[in-house]
């Protein structure tokens, strides 16, 4: 059963991804990092970012990055998460690595390999034993070190535990009904929590599998809807709006099961527009890194989709204060 796939590549099987994640937590503990050390990660987005994520945070703490921050910028994320350890692909990202060498962070390289979607070795100094405890993470641990968007302030780091992933992710599949037999195509980027979890993790949860693009590509939306058959897909409403702007004068073959739509407001003639050109629910959602991710959404049918809204809570208690 595949788990994670790309357009190029043949796609990872369950077992292999097992694998990977086993390779990956021991080859940290190796070089020297264990589950109370913080791995920033600087990579393309695609499977190698994915697999990379779900390894990392299988035995230590991991911290996505915006690759396209100049060196100013990560070298103050770097610093305010207090990384432990850069990994990221060599020259893939030079302000990357020169801010990790200006505050002394040491860099793992890591190297894809072969021509399965998202398998990799990792390739460091080593810094010594761990201190801390090694192995694979518990479920109160920290995975995944996100920071908030900063719309109100600076932006705030964002811990969030296994148990915090797994409940939203559940949560997730469970509003979507996935099952094994759905297969999500990712257009946002992982180093967000909307990819991360609303995507990846959900997916995963299911038993389904997940074809991870490059980044959103508008003009190549439909040509992979066709490729790679997808069930299901989520983005942010500019995505959205984008896409129905490039609607084929011709009919596209494939149909969808569902669409999503979370991190900002989904207008209603977008809302209206979607279903009509898809001819399937589309589901408003509301979420925050803080809640991880998802925390309210709108029901498939038969439940209610109500305009302008989010819907009901999910799997949390919500109050207006």
């Amino acid at each position: 059963m595949p788990s994670v796939a790309s357009l190029e590549q043949e796609p990872l099987t369950y077992s292999r991804l097992k694998e990977q994640i086993a390779y990956t937590v021991a080859a940290l503990n190796r070089h020297g990092y264990g589950r109370a050390d913080r791995v920033a990660l600087v990579l393309p987005n695609g499977p190698h970012l994915a697999v990379a994520f779900l390894g990392i945070s299988a035995g230590a703490q991991c911290a996505p990055l915006n690759p396209a921050y100049s060196a100013q910028e990560f070298t103050l994320f770097l610093e305010d998460l207090a990384a432990s350890v850069l990994v990221t692909q060599s020259g893939f990202c030079p302000a990357a690595e020169a801010a990790a060498r200006q505050l002394g962070v040491p860099l793992i390289a890591l190297q894809p390999y072969g021509n399965i979607s998202g398998l990799f070795t990792l390739e460091g100094e080593i810094s010594g034993q761990p201190s801390g405890r090694t192995g694979f993470s518990e479920p109160g641990d920290v995975a995944l070190l996100l920071h908030s968007s900063g719309t109100t302030a600076r932006p705030k780091l964002i811990p969030l535990t296994h148990q915090n992933l797994t409940a939203s992710a559940r949560q997730i599949h469970a509003t979507l009904t996935l099952t094994p037999a759905d297969y999500t195509l990712n257009l946002m980027p992982l180093f967000h929590v909307h990819g991360l979890i609303g995507a990846l993790l959900s997916t995963l949860s299911a038993g389904g599998s997940i074809c991870c693009t490059s980044g959103f590509n508008a003009l190549r939306f439909y040509r992979w809807l066709d490729l790679v058959q997808p069930t299901w897909y989520t983005a942010v409403p500019t995505m959205h709006q984008a896409i129905l702007a490039r609607v084929p004068t011709t009919s596209f073959r494939h149909r969808l099961r569902l669409l999503r739509s979370s991190s900002a407001h989904l207008h209603t003639p977008v809302w209206d527009q979607l279903e009509n050109v898809f001819g399937c629910p589309a589901l408003n959602t509301y979420g925050m890194t803080e809640g991880a991710h998802q925390i309210a959404s709108n029901p498939l049918p038969p439940g209610q989709r109500k305009r302008g809204t989010v819907g009901p809570a999910t799997g949390t208690t919500l109050c207006i204060l």
